[in-house]
This record gives structure tokens, C-alpha cells and sequence, in this order.
């Protein structure tokens, strides 16, 4: 490339030579050389890959768009989690409980935004909620599980069974 950053171009307005956004003489972006313009470029490559490159980690206290507070604690060797969860919501007039949960995180993969599973056996409720989802880490570092659940309330019979699940999703973000 001759000497020359690849960065440098002519934009309207600029003087020739002169880098995108810089405010200064072409003979000052002239004296930064080649290894300040390397120093630039890869600095602009690296700098979202490191964002992208962090892992979720489940373990620790979560809220959802709701209320509800979820606990996630240490992953075993297996992949497998313990925890609580306090629904902030519920279809029923009994006092709402804390109430176990158990889940797994599938075998996480190089990309760091890894799938899981986990039930909530509801300590104050005939019913019981399955939820699938993924973590996610944004470019600024928020970790954010994205949801979706299934829950299975208890029918007096089979003939009821068509009002006994209900599908939804939710978002949660960590608060600790």
C-alpha cells in the first residue's frame, strides 16, 4: 500500500488526504504514518468482537418485563442449574410463593449466547411452567434471557384439557 492508511479519503469539504473526521493539517495526518493508521484500523476491527465475544452467564438474579424475580444459581460440571423464582403475576387468588426451579444449560458453544431449559414447580398453584430460551449479550455488554414458556394448570378431566396450557414469552434482564 505504499506508506499510505487505507482509512485516508477524500471527503467533501476535506482537503485531500485527510481522514474521515479528522480535524487535522494533511502534513499532522501525514506525520501519524502507517503503524498510527494499523493502530486505528485494528482497533475499529477488534473493538466489536470483544463485545460479542463475552459469554452470558446465567448465574444470578433476573426481572422480567412483569415484575417477577428469578434466581439462577451455579451451574453444576453437567450443565445443570438450580434456583426461585417469584412471579409477580399469577391466575389465582392464594398467596404467591417462591418456588423451586431446575433447568439446564445446553452445551455452551463458542459464540457465548447459549440456549437453556428450566421448570418452575409453582409452590402455591396446581400447575406447573416449562421455559425455553437463550441469553443474550449486546454489544454494550447487557445480558438479556429471551423466553418463551409453557404452563399446565391442573384440569378436573381430560374433557377440560383444551384450557389447561397457555403459551407466552418473556424478557428478562439482570439485575444482579
Amino acid at each position: 500500500m505504499g506508506g499510505r492508511c487505507p482509512l485516508r479519503h477524500k471527503r467533501a469539504g476535506a482537503g485531500a488526504g485527510r481522514s474521515v473526521g479528522s480535524a487535522r493539517s494533511p502534513s499532522t495526518a501525514a506525520a501519524m504514518g502507517t503503524g498510527g493508521c494499523c493502530l486505528l484500523l485494528a482497533l475499529a476491527l477488534l473493538a466489536p468482537r470483544s463485545a460479542v465475544a463475552r459469554k452470558c452467564n446465567l448465574q444470578g438474579l433476573w426481572r422480567n418485563e412483569l415484575g417477577s424475580n428469578m434466581t439462577l444459581l451455579a451451574l453444576d460440571a453437567a450443565g445443570t442449574f438450580s434456583g426461585s423464582y417469584h412471579t409477580a403475576v399469577a391466575a389465582t387468588n392464594k398467596q404467591i410463593l417462591v418456588s423451586p426451579l431446575q433447568g439446564v444449560l445446553q452445551h455452551s458453544s463458542s459464540k457465548g449466547q447459549p440456549t437453556f431449559g428450566f421448570t418452575v414447580q409453582w409452590q402455591f398453584a396446581d400447575s406447573i411452567t416449562a421455559f425455553v430460551g437463550q441469553c443474550f449479550v449486546d454489544r454494550r455488554g447487557k445480558e438479556t434471557l429471551e423466553t418463551t414458556w409453557l404452563v399446565r394448570e391442573e384440569v378436573p378431566s381430560r374433557r377440560d384439557s383444551w384450557r389447561a396450557t397457555r403459551v407466552g414469552t418473556s424478557i428478562f434482564t439482570r439485575i444482579k
